[in-house]
C-alpha cells in the first residue's frame, strides 16, 4: 500500500454545491480545501491531460469514469507544466498503477502540485445532479467538517460567468519552437494553449513562437509571422477585450487566421457574434461533430462551458458555420467567407481523445502556404 494511503481511506472529506446539496466521500490528493465551479468530463481515458488542461483552470473536475490513476502518471503527457484544475471528484481513486512507462502515482502528482481532491462519491448522482440543476460553484475540504463554515467559504468564490482566467495562465514570457528554417512561421497568442496543439503545428514544419496573452499586435508582427493562431483557454470570453481586439487587429492584417475554443469565441466577437453561458458544457472525448461544408461526421474532444451564438451567426454577413454539433446543434465552427480566419469550438490536437479532426491542422497550413 501507498504510503499514507490508509490515513486517506480513513478521512473524511466532503463536496458542497453552490446550492446547498452535500456529498460525503474519502480524502484523496493533498488534504486542504479549495473552491470552483464543478463540471463533469465523460472521457474513458486522459486523465491526465485533463488535469494539466489550462481550459480546466479555476473548475472542479468530476469524472464519469469510475477509475482514475489506474494507469498512473507520464510527466510528457502533461499538457502544461503543471496541474490547472481546482480540484478532482472521483469514484475510485487508484493509487497503484498498472503502466510500466508511468514516471509516478496519482497520488504523489497530486502532493507535489497541491490539488485537493474527493473520492467515494457516487459520481453517477452527482452528474445526474448537475446536468439538471447546471454548471455552479462547489467546494472540497478534507480539513473543514462544519457545513456552515463551508458555505460561507464557498459564498466568497467568484462565479465563472464574467471572470476572466487567461492572463493567469498564458506564459510569462514569449518563447520560439522548432527550426528557424521550417517553412511557415506562425504566432501563437497564448490563452492557455495545450502543448498538443503545439506538437501539432510543429509536425508540419512549422516554426511558432509563443506569446503572452496581453502582448500588442505590434509586438507579434516585429517577429513577422505567416499567420496567426488563438488558443483555447479558460475564463468567460466576454471578460476579455483585450483578446477579442488583440484578434480584431489580427484580421484587420489579413494574414491567415486559425482560433480554437476560446480563440473560435474571440473571432466570433470580432464579427459581433454574441457568447453565452451554457447549461452544463461540453466536455468528453466522444462529442459527435458534423462538416457541413464537406458533408462528413467526426468524433471529437470537447471541453467548453461557453458556446457562440447560432442566432447571431445566422444574421452575420460574411460568416458561415463550418461545423455543428450533433447532440444540441451547437455552432462548433465558423469561417470568414471572403478572410483568411476560421475556428472551432473543439479541440482538433485531442490529447485525450480521437484524432478525426487533425485535418484541421493541414487546412490552416494549405491556406498560409497557398
Amino acid at each position: 500500500m501507498h504510503q499514507n494511503m490508509k490515513f486517506f481511506e480513513e478521512r473524511q472529506a466532503i463536496l458542497l454545491l453552490e446550492d446547498g446539496k452535500v456529498f460525503y466521500g474519502k480524502a484523496a490528493g493533498k488534504i486542504g480545501t479549495t473552491t470552483g465551479e464543478i463540471c463533469f468530463n465523460t472521457g474513458m481515458t486522459g486523465y491526465q491531460e485533463i488535469f494539466t488542461d489550462p481550459s480546466y483552470y479555476g473548475q472542479i473536475m468530476v469524472s464519469t469514469n469510475v477509475h482514475v490513476g489506474n494507469y498512473g502518471i507520464r510527466d510528457i503527457e502533461n499538457q502544461s507544466g503543471d496541474i490547472k484544475i481546482a480540484g478532482l471528484v472521483c469514484r475510485n481513486y487508484n493509487v497503484q498503477y498498472s503502466r510500466k512507462m508511468a514516471d509516478s502515482s496519482i497520488q504523489d502528482f497530486f502532493l507535489n502540485d497541491d490539488l485537493v481532491a474527493i473520492s467515494n462519491i457516487d459520481t453517477r448522482g452527482l452528474v445526474n445532479y448537475i446536468r439538471h440543476a447546471g454548471s455552479m460553484n462547489a467546494i472540497i475540504s478534507s480539513e473543514e467538517t462544519d457545513i456552515e463554515v463551508l458555505k460561507k467559504m464557498l459564498a466568497d468564490t467568484p462565479s465563472m460567468a464574467g471572470l476572466e482566467l487567461s492572463s493567469l495562465v498564458t506564459t510569462k514570457e514569449a518563447y520560439e519552437l522548432g527550426s528557424a528554417d521550417a517553412r511557415t512561421r506562425v504566432a501563437v497568442l497564448d490563452l492557455g494553449v495545450k502543448q498538443n496543439i503545439l506538437n501539432n503545428f510543429l509536425k508540419r514544419d512549422t516554426f511558432l513562437k509563443v506569446f503572452p496573452a496581453k502582448t500588442t499586435l505590434a509586438e507579434i508582427n516585429d517577429w513577422n509571422p505567416d499567420a496567426y493562431f488563438v488558443s483555447n483557454g479558460p475564463g468567460d470570453p466576454s471578460a476579455m477585450p483585450y483578446a477579442v481586439e488583440t484578434t480584431r487587429q489580427m484580421i484587420h492584417d489579413r494574414r491567415p487566421l486559425f482560433g480554437i475554443c476560446l480563440g473560435h469565441q474571440c473571432l466570433a466577437q470580432v464579427f459581433g457574434i454574441s457568447t453565452y453561458k451554457m447549461h452544463n458544457g461540453h466536455r468528453g472525448l466522444n462529442h459527435p461533430v458534423k462538416n457541413i461544408i464537406r458533408n462528413h461526421c467526426e468524433i471529437t474532444s470537447q471541453n467548453h462551458g461557453f458556446g457562440i451564438s447560432h442566432e447571431d451567426v445566422d444574421k452575420t454577413p460574411d460568416v458561415e458555420i463550418t461545423h455543428l454539433n450533433l447532440n444540441d446543434n451547437s455552432v462548433e465552427g465558423i469561417r470568414h467567407t471572403h478572410l483568411k480566419a476560421f475556428s472551432v469550438q473543439y479541440h482538433p490536437e485531442a490529447a485525450p481523445g480521437p484524432h478525426d479532426a487533425g485535418y484541421l491542422f493541414d487546412d490552416f497550413m494549405e491556406m498560409v502556404r497557398g
